[in-house]
């Protein structure tokens, strides 16, 4: 037994009495705000699309706009002929509390020429209450090379 334990003990409760109500207070708060679901939501989605995860973006997408515009195998092929080198957002709106516009610059590299192209994404997130979680209802990006 080290000499200090008996005066360490105070503090390591009031440590952890500290530590208990931040986390009454977080849950009393609402821990996973709107904004902060949609925060997480965006930065999930643009890691998804970064790092190649079609499957982790895709379950983002609205459920309606899935059901209506299922993705192709030609489509999924083409998400496995690119390397995304760069998501950046050049704009976003808030079009109101449960609407947002994104704009969204994505260059990419295809896999088989080494081509560089750089394309333009527009993406409309929409909250869900029952759910509580944003969804987005324009689809994945717009890969297909429309220069021939």
């Amino acid at each position: 037994m080290r000499k200090n334990d008996g005066m360490n003990r105070p503090i390591l409760r009031l440590r952890l009495f500290l530590a208990a109500f931040a986390l009454a207070l977080l849950a009393a708060c609402g821990v996973g705000s709107q904004n902060d679901l949609r925060d997480n939501t965006l930065f999930a989605y643009a890691g998804a699309i970064r790092w190649g995860h079609i499957d982790d973006a895709w379950s983002m997408v609205d459920p309606e706009y899935a059901r209506q515009h299922p993705m192709t195998a030609l489509e999924r092929e083409r998400f496995e002929q690119i390397q995304v080198t760069g998501y950046q957002v050049t704009g976003s709106e808030m079009l109101s509390e449960n609407e947002l516009m994104q704009q969204v610059e994505i260059r990419l590299v295809n896999r088989h020429t080494l081509t560089e192209r750089v394309i333009q994404d527009r993406q409309r997130w929409r909250w869900d209450p029952a759910a509580r979680r944003w969804w987005l209802t324009t689809g994945l990006p717009k890969i297909a090379s429309t220069a021939r």
